[in-house]
Order: C-alpha cells, then structure tokens, then sequence
C-alpha cells in the first residue's frame, strides 16, 4: 500500500490545501516559514499515528478565525474532515477482486478523530432504489406462492410484510450499509425456500439480489483488512533529543506518572529504551537486581542471564546505530575512521558515549549539534517504526538543519535511502536537501492570503517567490560547482555574449576552420563588474582562465581592476577593440557580426540598413536601440542563433571572418 494523493482541510493555517500528489519514494515541501509546512506534516500523521500522539482536539486545531461556526453548532466535528489519504493497491492485490478493476483506498480522519474510508474504482455500492424493482417483483412471487398455502395448512406471515418493514428504515437514495444488507442477506435466506424452483426468472432474480447484498458485505470485508494495513505515519521533529545520561529510576517515575521533566528529551530517552527492547522500569529493575547467595548456581546463572540480556541489547542497538551513522557522518572511509556510539549502564546509571579513532569516549552531548541530531534521528525513527518498520511513512520536519551543507547533502542520500522502503515526506529551506534532479519530487507550499489559507503545488508554480528559494538556491549551488569542472575557462560578460561566441564557432568548425577548443567551457558573469570576481574564484581552484570584456565603458572599469590585471594578467584579458576592423569607437560583441546581425535583425522588424551605414563609429546595439522602442539585444542574439541554423560560415562577411578567426585565434592561445 503506496500514499498516492493528500488532501488537508480544517486546520489551524489551512483551509483547503487541495489535492497534491506523493511520490513512491520521497516527496519534498518547500516554503517560506508560516506557510504551513509543519501542519500539513501535523494533520498527515493522524492518518494512522503512533501510540500515544496527541489527537485533534477542536479547540486548537479548527482555523481560530471560524471556531464560532463550531460553538454555534454550523459546524459538526464528526462530519468535518481534516485529512484525507488516497493509496494505491499494487501490493494488495490479494486483497480486491480482480473483476473489481484498478482500485485506490481512500481513509480519512474528522476533526473528532473519527475515521472513514472508502474503496476508488469499485463497482458502486447498491442503494434501495437500485434493487426496488427486483424486491418488489420477488415479493409479488412469493406472495402468490403463500397464497397457495394447501388447505388445512397454518398460513405463514407474509414475507412482504417482513421486507416492508426491514425497508421502510432505508432511503432509496442511500447507500446500503453492511448491517443493512445483513437484514437483506437473512430475508432472502428466509425467502429462499418459497421461491419456485421451477420459475427461471425469479431463480435468477433471487440470486441476482444476493450477488448484490453478499457485495455490500465483501466490501466491508475488504475496507476492514485495507484499514488493518495503513501504514504507520511516523513524525520527527528537530525537538526530539536523547539526553546522554540518563538515570532509569527518575524517568520511569516521570513516564508513569506522565509528568515529564522535559518533553522532547523525555521523549527521545523513551524511544532510546524501547529502541533497546525495555520499558524504563525494566531496565531500572534490572540496575537493582540482587546479587545471589554464594553457591547458588541457579540463582547465579539467573543473575547473569538478567545482566547479560542486558548487555547484549545494549551492544546491539550500539552497532545498528553505529552503521546508520557512519553512512552518513563519515561515508568516505579515506577520510578515517568513523566514530562508534556506546550505550553503557551502571545500575541506574544509562550513558550514551561516542568513542573515537583513538579509543576516547566523551558524552553525547560535547559532540556536535549536527552529530546529536543525527543520533537522535535514527533513535526516533528507529523506536517508533520497530515493529511495524516496512510499513511505516516518514516525515520529517526541516530535517538536518543543525547539520553542515555536506553534510545535509550526505543525509539527501540517507533519506533517498530510507524512501526505498519507507516513503518519506519531509520539510526544508535548505537547497542542499533538494538536489538538482529532484525537482520532480518539490510540492511547493504557500500562504499568500491567511483567508485563503495555506496551498501545496504539486507543479513549481508559486506566487511567493520566498517559497521557490530553496529551488533557486538549489541550482544556483549546483551551476557553481558545474564552474570547476573544466580546466580551461572563458568568462563573458553576458549570455548573449556566450550565445554569439558558441554559434560562430559552431559555423567555423562545421566549415573545416579553426573552431574554439572543446575542452574550453564559457562562463557568462551577467554583467563586466562580476567578471573580476569569477575569474578570482575560478583561478583559485588552480583552473586556467581568461576573459573577454567589450571597449565600452564598463568594460573598461573592469579591465582596470587591479585584482582582475593580478589574477590573469594582461595577456589573458581579451577586448572586442583588438579583434574588430570597423571603425567602432567602443565596440562590443555584436561589432564583430556588424553586418550580418543588420540583416538578422532587418527580418524581425529591425531594420536599420540605413542607419548603421552613416553611423559607422557607433555600436550597432546602440543603433538598434535608438530608433526601436521594442528591441531586445536578447531577441537580437536569440535570432542570430536561429539564422546559424540554416546559413553557414561563406554568409559571413570578410571582415566577420577576419574578426571572429583572429578571436578565436586568441582564446584558444590564451588557455592553451
């Protein structure tokens, strides 16, 4: 059983979430803080929470602003749903006939913490009114024939009379319940014998009417077992710690009386014993296990049984956590050895221990935030999906965030891990727990108006781009690192410049030229300021680098900048001026495709023909720009591409091959 769709409504910040799709593996929610994303978590895990969670309770969950509608009775608790799951069926198949078709289940929770399912994609349930003709028939029948009682025979009660006043509680509209097509069901067992075998038809029409009953009473059947295996939906928040001493006496005391010293500490220090196979009084109990009489060798094998039991439990939930961690915390053994977790217990005395390479073992809690998040994590998740581990749904809430960026995209793994067999929901701002080919996975969460209420997009759509950020941060992260891995960079000024720079040397390679060397990656910069700074970057990675800045003002500041002239030094700072044999004063790119770009841009309504010639000094964008409002060096750049397409490098002018041969030239020498 797969979660496929959700569906929140009426609760605290949500109205109405709308129905979102969930992945097979895992699902990511992304938003700004109050939009929501914790809720929906919420209001998800009482699908079928863990023992001992807080139920609704109406009072503080229904939205404040409409709690009125409840006091005033406009709004019933037990007809209000809060959250409803539909799950696919492909591993139950055993369950649902397979004349039934593809079905889904369907399971919600009321606000009064009732519940309700249904079964998607099965034949309709009966109502009276759909089986009203074929009563009715069969009791005319069966009216005749106990009106041929023999003579001297007790008349029998009319078995019409029986079903009138079984029917007369059912609306024709109404779905049949299960108890309702058990009065059914035991009517036409009683009906049965009077019917005329001899009679076809109304043979047929009796057990066409219990086909229909016994259906009311297999999908009964069917939604019961398909209850019976929601999968258990397991929460974790960043609250939840485990105290690294803990005295067992104390916290069965505080877990019985269920007055907590500290809630989420309590909490993880109770998922770390039951992670272990005790209740905090056995543990405590066996901390004051009496030492047996001497020559007791019953007594005594008993004793160590006790401790020993102990123990072993001990070191095994020790080295179960150890792993998980390791695959995480140190998942490159080249880097050294991992840490080793260590639960030690000394009569009342629970100590979690981290020991290191050198055999050092210090308390849990002077290890790092991140190290104790990571722990308690696994101990959490662990306790609570023990015994019902394959069948459990995990969410998390903003997991990770105590940990550092590598470390948050080692743990990215981790839960890719865990979703193969748990699917996992989880939250985040961080853009290193979503990675670049994951934004299949991103349901984007929003709240742009607190009256409508908190939305999740199944598509990365949103009207808030603070919910989009994480995405944003997530591939701008990912083009970065993308800068370091070639050894030869050019950096440009912009896009438009790396569009020009690739289509021209896609022309002079495909004309057997000397094309630009493939092992050369272009990096646009955005704007001339920002190219000292990538070249800086770039340059200390130990890449070879160089750059390409227009004649024009800005590119003239940038090509001053001491830092830029230290980092690549004279020879590899490039200007259009040196390449260009027109008479352009301040030339840019575009100068060395003058001609040409006069045309493309003639065939998409720019026609400066006349302009650029008596204008010769003048950079032809500017020409472009001062006589249409509409032009788009963008356009302008995006058409040139589209005319390399279908024209080859003999349309080039003599001077544009001079000039992009000599740049080319260049660059290539420049990063050789």
């Amino acid at each position: 059983m797969r979660l496929s769709k959700v569906r929140i409504q009426n609760y605290r910040s949500i109205i109405d979430t709308e129905e979102f799709e969930v992945e097979n593996g895992k699902t990511i929610l992304v938003g700004p803080n109050e939009a929501g994303k914790s809720a929906v978590l919420q209001a998800l895990q009482q699908i079928n929470p863990p023992a001992g969670v807080k139920q609704f309770d109406s009072l503080r969950d229904y939205p404040r602003r409409n709690f009125n509608d409840i006091t005033t009775g406009k709004v019933d608790p037990s007809n209000t749903t809060v959250v409803e799951a539909e799950f696919s069926l492909e591993d139950d198949g055993d369950i649902v006939p397979s004349e039934w078709g593809c079905c889904s289940y369907t399971y919600g929770r009321n606000l009064d913490n009732s519940g309700w399912h249904r079964l998607n994609g099965a034949p309709s349930r009966p109502t009276l009114g759909s089986i009203q003709k074929d009563l009715t028939r069969l009791c005319a029948h069966l009216d005749e024939q106990q009106a041929a009682t023999p003579e001297g025979a007790t008349p029998t009660a009319r078995l019409s009379n029986e079903l009138a006043e079984i029917t007369s509680k059912l609306s024709e509209g109404v779905f049949l319940t299960s108890e309702q097509a058990s009065e059914l069901k035991a009517w036409l067992t009683k009906a049965t014998p009077t019917v005329d075998e001899d009679n076809e038809k109304e043979e047929d029409r009796l057990d066409r009417l219990t086909d229909i009953i016994d259906f009311v009473e297999k999908r009964k059947e069917i939604l019961s077992e398909l209850s019976s295996r929601r999968p258990l939906f397991v929460l974790f928040n960043n609250y939840f710690r485990v105290r690294p001493n803990i005295h067992l006496r104390h916290l069965a005391r505080r877990l019985e009386t269920g007055v907590l010293d500290d809630d989420q500490y309590d909490y993880g220090n109770s998922c770390l014993l039951k992670l272990l196979g005790f209740t905090a009084k056995e543990l405590a109990d066996l901390g004051d296990a009496n030492e047996p009489p001497a020559g007791d060798a019953a007594a005594m094998q008993a004793y160590r049984d006790q401790l020993d039991k102990r123990q072993y439990q001990l070191n095994a939930a020790e080295v179960r956590l150890t792993e998980e961690i390791r695959k995480v915390w140190v998942p490159d053994k080249s880097k050294g050895e991992a840490d080793n977790l260590r639960l030690k217990v000394d009569g009342q005395y629970l100590k979690v221990v981290v020991q290191d390479d050198l055999g050092v073992e210090i308390e849990l809690d002077q290890r790092s935030e991140g190290f104790q998040w990571l722990v308690s994590f696994f101990v959490v998740f662990f306790a609570e999906a023990q015994d019902e581990h394959e069948n459990a749904i995990l969410l998390l809430d903003e997991p990770g965030v105590s940990l550092h960026a590598l470390k948050q995209k080692e743990f990215r793994s981790t839960i890719s891990r865990l979703s193969t067999d748990n699917q996992t929901i989880y939250t985040t701002h961080s853009p290193f727990l979503v990675g670049p080919n994951e934004l299949d996975l991103v349901r984007v969460v929003e709240m742009k108006d607190r009256k409508i209420g908190t939305k999740v997009h199944t598509s990365i759509t949103a009207n808030d781009p603070a919910a989009l950020l994480p995405l944003q941060e997530a591939l701008g992260y990912e083009l970065a690192q993308s800068l370091f891995t070639q050894k030869k960079n050019f950096i440009l000024e912009g896009l438009t410049d790396y569009w020009y720079l690739e289509s021209v040397s896609g022309l002079f390679g495909a004309a057997g030229e000397a094309a630009l060397d493939p092992k050369i990656a272009l990096v646009p910069a955005n704007t001339a300021g920002k190219v000292a700074y990538f070249a800086t970057i770039l340059h200390a990675q130990d890449l070879k680098v160089a750059a390409l800045l227009d004649a024009d003002s800005a590119g003239d500041n940038a090509a001053k900048q001491e830092v830029l002239v230290h980092t690549l030094g004279s020879k590899r700072i490039l200007r259009t001026s040196d390449y260009i044999t027109s008479e352009v004063a301040k030339s840019e790119i575009e100068d060395l495709l003058r001609e040409t770009l006069v045309a493309v841009g003639a065939g998409e309504g720019w026609d400066v023909t006349a302009e650029a010639a008596t204008q010769k000094t003048r950079p032809i964008v500017d020409v472009f720009a001062g006589k249409f409002d509409d032009f788009s060096k963008y356009k302008l750049a995006k058409a040139f591409i589209r005319w390399s397409r279908d024209h080859g490098f003999e349309e080039l002018t003599t001077g544009e091959k001079e000039n992009w041969g000599k740049l080319i030239t260049a660059i290539n020498s420049a990063l050789k």
